[in-house]
């Protein structure tokens, strides 16, 4: 009943419709609508009250609703089934649940805010309430668990591209996974999997994407570090517009690599990387080492020359050096 309200006020065009109009279009009680009215006001939707004509929706919410979401979704398997939370410790904790749980490919698991938000390496991720996209995916997909490292760069190229084409920043990806504008962060992926020795059962791809904070809002020990798109694009962003077209262009290169392979995926991460062609410090495991990054392979994994040759770079931690340390 509630969405059947909100799609009254949404086809009134902002125009004001009696609450009696309403109630004798859906066949419920003036009460009950004030009572729907009250509740859409509190999941953020401003909608103007005026004792003689009625109500009118000034607004729409910048919450990533389900149904919100699914007016705007132009994917036909991401998004089919949405989990929202107002928070939660994490979303690819809660995703990895519903996976193992049997939920179906496409699942998606978007929460205002996270309580202990994951990035790489362990670290935590700042998601505050309402100010980003903290976002899971589960996928299944039918290729070999030797393959599944290169989804986060497939996840990177499907990010990276929505955002351009949503903000028009010029953001780039740091390998493997980071999108960076300016030489600050604004997505951080994390991949994880769950599989057998010849075969994946689940892929869950989470994503920490920094929308609408202000650059004075972020901890200080990243403000240094981290940036969101608002900052880059100089406006707020519409973070539902933003999620489904991320949707939409995730399923477009997913349904290409199972349909191709990662050839293509691997090719258009390379035009899109800012780390190719950069001196580099590379943190591995057990040693650390510095070169100029020439190529990702196959396998995705990054090319480093260095003054003993080439290194290849499967895991670890890889900064860009600044100009003023080459």
């Amino acid at each position: 009943m509630r969405t059947a309200i909100l799609e009254v006020l949404k086809k009134n065009s902002g125009q004001y419709i009696s609450g009696e109009d309403i109630s004798h279009t859906l066949k419920v009680s003036r009460t009950a609508v004030w009572k729907h009215i009250r509740a859409l006001k509190e999941d953020g939707y401003a909608i103007e009250a005026h004792p003689r004509l009625g109500y009118a929706l000034r607004q729409n919410t910048d919450r990533l609703l389900p149904a919100e979401i699914k007016a705007q979704l132009t994917s036909t398997v991401l998004g089919r089934e949405i989990h929202y939370f107002s928070e939660l410790d994490s979303t690819n904790n809660e995703a990895k649940k519903l996976a193992t749980n049997g939920c179906q490919e496409g699942t998606i698991v978007v929460a205002e805010a996270q309580a202990t938000g994951r990035g790489r390496l362990a670290r935590g991720w700042f998601s505050p309430h309402g100010k980003g996209i903290w976002l899971s995916v589960v996928l299944r997909p039918p290729f070999s668990p030797m393959e599944a490292a290169k989804c986060t760069l497939m996840a990177a190229v499907a990010v990276n591209r929505a955002i351009n084409e949503v903000t028009g920043a010029g953001c780039g990806i740091k390998w493997p996974n980071d999108i960076l504008w300016n030489g600050r962060k604004v997505v951080g992926i994390l991949t994880e999997m769950s599989a057998e020795m010849d075969a994946i059962n689940h892929i869950v791809i989470g994503m920490g994407i920094n929308v609408n904070i202000d650059q004075q809002e972020f901890p200080s020990e990243i403000a240094a570090t981290a940036t969101s798109l608002a900052v880059a694009a100089g406006r707020q962003v519409s973070r539902v517009k933003l999620l489904t077209a991320i949707l939409a262009e995730l399923e477009r290169v997913y349904t290409v690599v199972k349909n191709s392979g990662f050839a293509s995926v691997l090719d258009d991460w390379k035009t899109q990387s800012i780390t190719l062609g950069q001196q580099v410090d590379v943190h591995g495991i057990d040693r650390t080492f510095t070169g100029v990054a020439v190529d990702i392979d196959a396998d995705g994994a990054l090319l480093i020359k260095t003054s003993q040759g080439l290194e290849r770079v499967l895991a670890g931690d890889v900064s860009i050096r600044p100009a003023s340390c080459i």
